[in-house]
């Protein structure tokens, strides 16, 4: 089974008048639509003898790093792997993740990306839905994969992702088309049935070239890969810096002081991370005195941020910050905070607020904000309702799941779950999940809202509110925080704190001081966890 997409060309929608306004080059102006490999192919053509990635002490040019995939392509050939199979990556960030990606996709095969957070009973999980025929797995994630091949119904071939592969072959285009299924990437839920969202070549290669022309990524890019790579909040970037011949780095798995290091060692330019990292980040005491002078971006995605943190990053690193707001269904990206002309008569304060917010649609997106009658709410920034999306990245659906996809996929558009708020530039501002949004005592009370309040005192480094039950309200109004190191919180001054920053309702009714959050594989705070108490 393979997710296809409408058949129409990746021209189609980057070949219009915003897209030549920016300057965009097309990857492909013949008759054959990009798919991933083709992607890797001309960029060995055109930046071949350039340095393609850092892997530690390995480093591979471009045509080094094709001949690579080539390689480990002709290896999955061999055990029989072809197109419309599925491939599970169980591995942390590095050069061998990178070149699964195009490998896989070389044979026509699809890639099942898998959290190495996850527990063998839960992986086993994903591989029963998924069915792959190959698990690849990094040395130190063996006896985890083969304990979940041992928990599942079907055969599955278990191999080593190894670093270093055959690298005499020429990578061909493979038989994948625009339309067929390109990966599998699995929604993080804690709880039910994992779903697969299903992203085409298409997809994936419509979203690179967005990326590319929206921040302007070009061959003197270094990106750092920090974010995990079986996330798309770091996996997009891994075709579109391939797209424009920019250069990779990677940090195996994340810590504070070693992501510093990497950016400053590699000379990174840009990065995309998760407001949790980014708040470790700032909140060492070297990071502000770091050489920062070749970075000229940092993204943030994945969850909402507070804008007294968004401060924090651009005081600490000294460069232009990118709020960024996408799902897994739509490859990733809905917008970025990204200003332009229109916004350049603003003050610093001004351009600094907007940047915080959740941003304006990004290219090839056509982005709503409607009201439960599908009528799009006043641009008054005030009215909130339910974002809805379409556009040529957007997923088919849920593998092998058409109810949730007919669920999700209505009339023509994705319906996010995600409530938010539009002002006057266009920009939008997500005020909560829909399944976040907290009901107390009839009024309606927005997450977000609450823990910008608990952000802006100094001994908080990180802060989640949430409802619990409550005889009285429904729902009561609560919160978890954990304190800047070095530093004690009070939960009574916490919440007389709020009480002179927000209307009464919306005020913590109790606070629990924790040494971390729960989160999930992709790094979000999982509240459902906090909610239940756990």
């Amino acid at each position: 089974m393979t997710g296809a997409a409408p058949d129409s060309p990746i021209g189609e929608v980057a070949g219009t008048a915003t897209d030549a306004a920016m300057g965009c080059e097309h990857p492909d102006h013949g008759h054959t639509a990009p798919t991933i490999p083709r992607l890797l192919i001309q960029a060995a053509q055109v930046h071949g003898t350039a340095e393609a990635a850092r892997d530690g002490e390995l480093r591979v040019t471009w045509s080094e790093f094709a001949a690579r995939v080539a390689g480990r392509a002709a290896q999955y050939a061999h055990l029989g792997v072809g197109r419309g199979d599925r491939v599970a990556v169980l591995a942390d960030n590095g050069l061998a993740f990178l070149e699964a990606y195009f490998a896989v996709a070389a044979v026509g095969a699809v890639s099942v990306p898998l959290n190495v957070r996850l527990v063998p009973r839960e992986l086993a999980g994903v591989l029963e839905d998924a069915e792959p025929v190959l698990l690849l797995a990094q040395e130190r994630y063996s006896r985890v994969a083969r304990e979940a091949a041992t928990l599942i119904s079907g055969a599955i071939e278990l191999q080593p992702l190894a670093q270093s592969p055959d690298a005499t072959g020429v990578l061909e285009p493979g038989p994948a088309r625009e339309g067929d299924l390109a990966h599998l990437y699995y929604t993080s839920g804690t709880t039910g049935r994992p779903k697969g969202v299903m992203l085409s070549h298409r997809n994936v290669c419509q979203h690179a070239l967005a990326a590319a022309c929206e921040l302007s990524l070009a061959p003197t890019d270094t990106w750092a890969h920090i974010a995990p790579m079986f996330h798309l909040a770091d996996a997009w970037a891994s075709f579109a810096i391939t797209l424009v011949g920019g250069r990779h780095v990677f940090l195996e798995r994340f810590e504070a002081g070693a992501a510093l290091d990497l950016m400053e060692r590699e000379r990174a330019t840009i990065t995309n991370l998760v407001p949790t990292m980014l708040g470790a980040m700032v909140a060492r005491t070297d990071a502000a005195a770091r050489d920062w002078s070749r970075l000229r971006s940092i993204l943030s995605g994945g969850a909402p941020i507070a804008p007294e943190v968004v401060r924090a990053i651009v005081a600490t690193f000294r460069t232009e910050y990118v709020q960024t707001y996408g799902m897994t269904e739509t490859s990733p990206y809905l917008t970025l905070s990204k200003l332009g002309r229109a916004q350049a008569g603003l003050s610093a304060e001004e351009r600094l607020a907007l940047s915080a917010r959740t941003g304006r649609p990004f290219l090839g997106i056509e982005l709503q904000v409607v009201d439960a009658d599908g009528a799009r709410v006043p641009a008054d920034d005030t009215s909130v309702g339910e974002i809805r999306v379409r556009g040529a990245t957007v997923t088919a659906g849920y593998w092998r799941q058409p109810e949730a996809t007919a669920q999700a996929l209505r009339d023509g558009w994705l319906w996010t779950g995600d409530l938010a708020r539009v002002d006057r530039h266009g920009f939008v501002e997500i005020v909560d999940r829909a399944k976040d949004m907290i009901l107390t005592g009839g009024e309606n009370v927005y997450s977000i809202e609450v823990e910008n309040v608990l952000y802006e005192h100094p001994d908080v480094l990180e802060a989640a509110a949430f409802g619990r039950p409550d005889v009285q309200w429904g729902e009561a109004v609560w919160a978890a925080v954990v304190p800047r190191e070095g530093r004690r919180l009070d939960a009574a001054a916490l919440i007389a704190h709020c009480r002179g920053r927000l209307a009464g309702f919306k005020v913590p009714k109790g606070i629990d001081l924790l040494e971390a959050l729960p989160r999930t594989g992709s790094g979000k705070i999982a509240k459902r966890l906090l909610r239940d108490g756990i």
